[in-house]
């Protein structure tokens, strides 16, 4: 017996062939789409934050149950709920909360809900939290607000540091000076920390002063991110690039900061 194939309907078979193999081929377990749609909300989320890893935005909805305040924040053109142990928030209120674990089909007994996807953080950002309100000067964890705008600690009037040696030495008011030339390069500058702030976005801030710079003009405060860890009244080396107008969003503005620094006694 003769088999008599019709060519034209042979890309069809061919086609219909291929897609039922790759169905059957996807190992994907049924809850990937969620989880999908989770991690989308989630790069959003880090995307429109007030940080790289802050959690930034505006009280859509609340409640508290079980020791816990339940947030769905807007953020940018997205919407995350955050967890975060008991605290006064208001729907209409704008927070900054510190970057915590994300969980994906969480059950909340106390609420009889399942949320699809939470992130559990430890708490707001000190003089980021609700409590009526954001506030025009969210920088408690990583500085106080001065004038101008800037992120600085309060001047320790009694400091007095040597410049630091050697090549790509300034002292913190010539960073200032030299900001834009700079910009992007690795410098040394030697002084007293006055202020640290642990474990923010996965590094220590801390604040130095070396005597130069003026209150007036708002130059005589570095901040330093690092992995070290220092303690307040430490004279240290600083070395670092550093980094020209960092903005990071709900107010925290650096006009120069150096990042990812080591720090030498």
């Amino acid at each position: 017996m003769k088999l008599i194939f019709n060519v034209k309907i042979l890309p069809m078979l061919f086609a219909a062939v291929l897609i039922m193999f790759f169905a059957g081929c996807s190992n994907e377990p049924a809850s990937t789409p969620a989880h999908k749609k989770a991690a989308e909300k989630t790069t959003a989320m880090k995307k429109h934050a007030s940080g790289p890893e802050f959690l930034g935005g505006h009280v859509a909805e609340t409640m508290n149950s079980g020791g816990y305040t339940y947030m769905l924040l807007e953020i940018g053109k997205d919407k995350i709920w955050v967890a975060v142990p008991q605290m006064q928030v208001k729907v209409g209120d704008d927070v900054v909360l510190m970057p915590g674990n994300e969980m994906h089909n969480f059950h909340s007994k106390t609420l009889n809900r399942t949320f699809e996807s939470i992130i559990f953080s430890p708490g707001p950002v000190e003089g980021g939290g609700a409590q009526g309100g954001m506030g025009a000067s969210p920088h408690g964890a990583m500085g106080s607000a001065a004038s101008h705008g800037k992120t600085v600690a309060p001047l320790d009037q009694g400091v007095k540091v040597e410049k630091a040696k050697g090549e790509n030495a300034y002292t913190i008011e010539e960073i200032y000076k030299n900001a834009g030339e700079l910009n992007g390069k690795t410098i040394k500058v030697r002084g007293k920390i006055v202020k640290v702030s642990s474990n923010i976005m996965g590094k220590n801030w801390i604040h130095i002063q070396d005597g130069t710079g003026s209150v007036d003009k708002g130059n005589f405060d570095l901040t330093v991110t690092t992995k070290a860890s220092p303690q307040a009244g430490d004279v240290v080396t600083v070395t670092g690039k550093l980094t020209k107008e960092k903005d990071f969003g709900y107010g925290y503005h650096y006009a120069v900061i150096v990042e990812d620094a080591t720090l030498e006694k």
